[in-house]
């Protein structure tokens, strides 16, 4: 087991937020966490990360990470875990890159965070990061400052940085919600890459059930503080045991019954139910 958690998660004087959530992730699953706004997906992320207190929250109970007990770490030991074992990959691209610094010059900080080599690896590193999420691996693009590059490649360096030490887990927590149609699609594709050619394990934090059906082998399903499901994308829409899964599934949009010009055939599969017979097994 990668990941295993029996979490309670509160804010000052108010009820928890979570409630002894059981979660737990497997290594190269990518596991999708959906629920809605406010229900503490992204509470969960922070204290995995060991930074819910920054946010003014409190965990009790218990994460184990490799059978390690993670609460009951120092943040000095948080500072050796987090960026090399589990790194993160936020929802706003442009606002977590600093708009002063080049990008070379963020993805070498961040490498060298958690290594000392020389100049020459380093680099290496970088350029090796930024092939594994279909970046130009040149000088020229990690000399340009965030405001030279679109949303999706802000988004896409910022999964550089999180994959550069290669790390056994990834938590994405809304990454695709601020990108256009064609880049949601391209950045789940990046995931689902990465999974496969890196063994990586990702939690997907999404409201999208749709889109985290495209890409997830197990969901669960996140409400008032509790897990009330978690199974194959598959069985989450052609058998949902509880009632807001059933909610959820009966909310999503019928596909059309006959094609139009904005909506064709291969962007359908990518995204609707109707495509979900591939998770029967």
């Amino acid at each position: 087991m990668l990941l295993s958690t029996q979490l309670t998660i509160s804010y000052q004087d108010k009820p928890p937020v979570l409630r002894g959530l059981r979660l737990e992730l497997q290594q190269g699953q990518i596991l999708g966490l959906v629920g809605h706004s406010g229900c503490g997906k992204s509470s969960l992320a922070l204290a995995i990360l060991g930074l819910l207190s920054m946010k003014g929250g409190n965990a009790s109970g218990s994460i184990l990470w490799k059978g390690r007990e993670l609460l009951a770490m120092k943040e000095s030991e948080w500072l050796k875990l987090r960026g090399k074992e589990i790194s993160f990959v936020p929802q706003s691209a442009m606002s977590s890159l600093n708009p002063a610094l080049r990008i070379g010059t963020q993805l070498s900080e961040a490498w060298k965070l958690h290594e000392k080599g020389p100049r020459q690896e380093c680099q290496e590193a970088v350029l090796r990061s930024l092939e594994n999420v279909s970046l130009p691996a040149t000088q020229e693009f990690l000399r340009r400052y965030p405001s030279e590059i679109s949303v999706g490649q802000a988004q896409r360096v910022l999964i550089a940085m999180a994959v550069l030490h290669r790390p056994s887990l990834l938590i994405a927590d809304e990454p695709t919600s601020a990108l256009d149609a064609i880049t949601q699609s391209e950045v789940l594709s990046l995931f689902s890459e990465l999974n496969r050619k890196l063994g990586m394990s990702i939690l997907f934090i999404s409201h999208d059930l749709l889109f985290a059906s495209s890409l997830c082998h197990r969901i669960a399903i996140l409400n008032d503080g509790e897990i009330v499901e978690c199974d194959t994308p598959y069985n989450v829409f052609s058998h949902p045991l509880h009632a807001f899964t059933r909610k959820l599934v009966a909310s999503l949009p019928a596909p059309p019954t006959t094609p139009t010009p904005i909506c064709d055939k291969v962007s359908l599969d990518r995204i609707l139910p109707v495509s979900l017979s591939k998770y029967r097994n």
